[in-house]
This record gives structure tokens, sequence and C-alpha cells, in this order.
């Protein structure tokens, strides 16, 4: 069996990719990201249109997608100052991989939950 296709993923040991994917595939981040791709949004209209986050998770998370090149953070001079988000290209690129993998979760959604159901049952 021909094992260089998960040598990209095993790489260092998995050290470098395995800090990036912790951040990329946190729900919170693909939210965020999913949410941006609309366009330029405020923090009060991020927090309104992810349900279930905290202000305090959602400020984390924008953070460090900005410490990451994910997003940008632009304030404005104004009274009361004005602070909007917006993906990057590279943030932008993370979408095609996310719906993928959305995808791939919604096709074999069933599966895994009928085999979770019988885990259960055995157990």
């Amino acid at each position: 069996m021909d094992y260089e296709h998960t040598c990209m993923i095993r790489g260092d040991g998995g050290r470098a990719l395995r800090r990036i994917l912790d951040q990329i595939c946190n729900k919170w981040t693909l939210l965020v990201v999913a949410t941006l791709d609309q366009g330029t949004l405020r923090f009060t209209d991020l927090h309104h249109q992810i349900p279930g986050i905290s202000q305090r998770m959602l400020t984390l998370t924008l953070r460090n997608l900005e410490r990451d090149g994910l997003i940008t953070r632009t304030v404005h001079a104004e009274v009361p100052p004005r602070v909007e988000y917006a993906l990057t290209a590279t943030g932008k690129s993370l979408i095609p991989p996310a719906l993928s993998l959305a995808k791939w979760a919604i096709t074999h959604a069933p599966g895994i939950e009928a085999a979770r159901e019988a885990h259960t049952q055995k157990n």
C-alpha cells in the first residue's frame, strides 16, 4: 500500500499541522469564517448571526483568526469606534475545503449515527 499521501499529515510528527488544524477545525472558527464569507461585518452583527457563541469566545476566535492572517480587523476613527472584520484571501481560501468537509459530514451522517447507535447498544 502507498502511504505517500499521509506523509503530508504525519510530516514532523504532526506538530505543525496539528497546531493549525486545532485552530481551523474549531467549531467557532468555521462558523465565523462562514459568516464572514457574506462580507465585512461588525462584532455585534457577527455575534447575532452565530447562535450560541459567547462574546468572550467570539473575541478569542477573532483574535486567533487575525493572528493567523485569516481575517482583518479595521478600526474606524469614529465616536464610538467602529470595528469591522473581513476575510483575507487566506481566509477566503478556507471556504472550499470547509464546504467539502461539511458535504462529507452530511453525506456520511446517517452511517455514522447508525454506527454510534450500534456501538452504544453493544456496550
